[in-house]
């Protein structure tokens, strides 16, 4: 059986080319994942207002919410209790 020259490969050819091999492949990987990083950071960037807009409208609602819900308490505790009996017409002098 004949070989072709350049098919018989010595131990470090061999070697080389299985190193040549796995860096390749750890490129095309680091290629896939910079590449997913740039679209994640464009959709994020890109989805930052609508994003804080929402978030806003659900923190003014709730705050809303706790407000309604603190006020009457508040304006109870404040507000002086009405007489149930009044006394004479106050005198109004006249100049």
């Amino acid at each position: 059986m004949l070989l072709h020259p350049l098919l018989v490969l010595t131990q470090q050819e061999g070697f080389f080319l299985a190193m040549q091999k796995l860096f390749n492949v750890m490129s095309v990987a680091s290629f896939v994942m910079s590449a997913g990083m740039v679209a994640g950071s464009v959709l994020l960037y890109t989805r930052i207002p609508a994003l804080t807009k929402y978030y806003m409208s659900e923190l003014t609602l709730e705050m809303t919410k706790v407000m309604t819900n603190m006020m009457p308490g508040k304006i109870d505790e404040v507000m002086p209790e009405l007489p149930t009996t009044t006394g004479p017409a106050v005198p109004f002098k006249v100049p």
